[in-house]
C-alpha cells in the first residue's frame, strides 16, 4: 500500500472534476469523480461513481459505490439528454446551464469514519450521520443517523452500533479532530480496548 501524505493517492484511470482533497486522501481506480470534497484521511475503493458529494474525514468507501446518482427531468416531456446535453446533437444550441447548476446544489453529505458498503447507492440530497454504516448493495434514499446501521432497497435501520450514551460521548470527544500526532500516541487504544474503555479514557 502507497504511503500517505498531504497530497491525494488517486489510482490509474481516475476521473476528477472540480473536485478537492484534504490529507492522506485516497482513490480507487477508474474512479469517476464530479464536484467531489474528500476531507482528512477519507478514501474509496475502485469503480465508485461519486457526484455533488461532501465526504468528511475517515469515511470508508467501498468499491463500486454510487453516490448523488442524478435524476432525469421526469415531468417534462421527455426525460432524454438531448434537453439538457443538446449541444451533442446540435450545432446551434448549448448545453442546459440551468439543468447543471440544480444537479450540483443537490448535495450529498458523508459523515466521518462511515462506512459505505460495496455496491451501495446513496441519492442526492441524503446525509450519511458520523459512525454510520450503509450495507453492500443497500440503496439509501433518507438521511441516516449516527452511528445507524442500514440496509436493503430502500434502506432501512438494522441496528445501532452503539448505546445511546456511548453515541453522544463519542461525538462529545470528536476524535476525528485529534492532530496526526495524537491520533499516532493514541493508536494503541483505537487497535485494544473495548469502547467502554476507550469513552472512559478519553471523554
Amino acid at each position: 500500500m502507497a504511503r500517505l501524505g498531504e497530497e491525494p493517492f488517486l489510482h490509474e484511470g481516475c476521473v476528477s472534476n472540480a473536485s478537492h482533497f484534504g490529507r492522506f486522501v485516497e482513490i480507487g481506480a477508474q474512479t469517476r469523480l464530479n464536484n467531489v470534497s474528500f476531507d482528512d484521511y477519507s478514501y474509496c475503493d475502485r469503480l465508485c461513481d461519486l457526484a455533488n458529494v461532501r465526504i468528511g474525514k475517515f469515511a470508508n468507501i467501498a468499491s463500486m459505490v454510487r453516490v448523488g446518482a442524478t435524476d432525469h427531468p421526469m415531468t417534462r416531456a421527455s426525460q432524454h439528454h438531448f434537453l439538457y446535453r443538446s449541444a451533442s446533437y446540435w450545432d446551434d444550441t448549448e448545453d442546459d446551464a440551468r439543468w447543471f447548476q440544480h444537479r450540483a446544489s443537490r448535495l450529498a453529505h458523508i459523515g466521518h469514519d462511515s462506512w459505505i458498503g460495496h455496491g451501495a447507492l446513496i441519492k442526492p440530497e441524503v446525509t450519511i450521520g458520523i459512525g454510520a454504516v450503509v450495507a453492500s448493495g443497500a440503496v439509501v434514499t433518507k438521511d441516516v443517523a449516527p452511528y445507524a446501521i442500514v440496509g436493503g432497497n430502500t434502506a432501512r435501520l438494522i441496528r445501532y452500533r452503539f448505546a445511546p450514551d456511548e453515541i453522544s460521548t463519542l461525538l462529545q470527544i470528536a476524535w476525528w479532530d485529534w492532530s496526526h500526532e495524537r491520533l499516532r500516541q493514541a493508536l494503541p487504544d483505537f487497535r485494544a480496548l473495548p469502547i467502554k474503555t476507550f469513552l472512559e479514557k478519553y471523554s
